[in-house]
């Protein structure tokens, strides 16, 4: 591989592993919170990602309103996603939350392709995020250079929030103990309900981002992508916000560079994925930079 040919690569990868990262800080927050791991993530990154396009090919809004709209909605249905299927259920066994994840993915999806239609749809081209970019030998489209930014934006906006505002010290406070929050009258329903609207505007926000740089939506998309950061969750230390954005990153160059050097594994790239978690979790099985957690007995 040639220099040039390294650094189009390594465009390549921080683009995509800050996808990656985007969207598992989704994931991080909502199990830092309730110790649960929402399987309809990927799913909600689905949805964002149709709200944006039928908000601009269909009422013909400009990119710039049709983006906030749908994250306000895409926010919304996490926070009803919330309300109806995990939060009667949160004092039950975590084995009947987990098949609710479950059973709220498959409804997301298949309500999808009703609504949606199963054929795939191309995303709308926005002239600011498809324009060319050249680098010296380094040729990436103008959307590769946003997703790394809003990544960073968005990690530096959740570490404020959880470390500099009331509402993140009763994040925390619910994340340590959930009934002594109750006890010293934290508002655990508000605190969890905000958590998943938050979590869910940035999956909607990854969706966005995904499409632009890979224009192709369809109901099933938000499968592989939403499982795959939920491995990196897992990698960088799932709970840990910081984790997400490592275990993210690590993902998206594994894979690029993996096939950059080996094309011939082109074909395995997802399975890529799974090998880095398992070898991650047989050395470290609370991830990069998880802490060990003690089971209650």
């Amino acid at each position: 591989m040639d220099l040039a040919t390294f650094f189009q690569q390594l465009a390549n990868a921080v683009s995509l592993g800050s996808l990656y990262a985007l969207i598992a800080i989704g994931y991080t927050m909502v199990y830092g919170i309730l110790r649960l791991i929402n399987f309809a993530h990927g799913d909600v990154f689905m949805i964002g990602s149709y709200l944006a396009f039928y908000a601009i090919s269909a009422t013909a809004m400009p990119w710039w309103a049709a983006f906030p709209v749908a994250l306000c909605l895409t926010a919304a249905l996490g926070m009803g996603l919330e309300r109806i299927a995990y939060r009667p259920l949160r004092d039950s066994p975590k084995i009947s939350v987990m098949i609710s994840a479950i059973g709220a993915s498959f409804l997301l999806e298949n309500v999808g392709i009703v609504v949606f239609g199963g054929r795939p749809k191309s995303f709308p081209s926005i002239a600011l995020f498809d324009t060319v970019v050249k680098l010296g030998s380094v040729s990436v489209l103008s959307v590769s250079l946003f997703i790394p930014a809003i990544t960073a934006l968005s990690l530096l906006f959740l570490e404020y929030i959880v470390h500099n505002t009331k509402t993140g010290l009763a994040m925390r406070a619910v994340s340590t103990d959930l009934d002594a929050a109750r006890l010293m009258a934290v508002d655990v329903n508000r605190v969890i309900s905000f958590t998943f609207g938050l979590g869910s505007l940035l999956a909607g926000l990854g969706g966005i981002m995904w499409t632009m740089r890979y224009p192709q939506l369809n109901p099933l998309m938000g499968i592989m992508p939403g499982l795959k950061c939920f491995i990196a969750a897992v990698i960088g230390g799932i709970g840990n916000i910081q984790g997400a954005v490592l275990g993210g990153f690590l993902l998206g160059f594994l894979e690029i560079m993996i096939v950059a050097l080996l094309p011939e594994l082109t074909g395995y790239r997802d399975a890529f994925a799974f090998v880095l978690l398992i070898l991650v979790l047989l050395v470290k099985p609370s991830g990069l930079l998880g802490k060990k957690q003690t089971v209650k007995v």
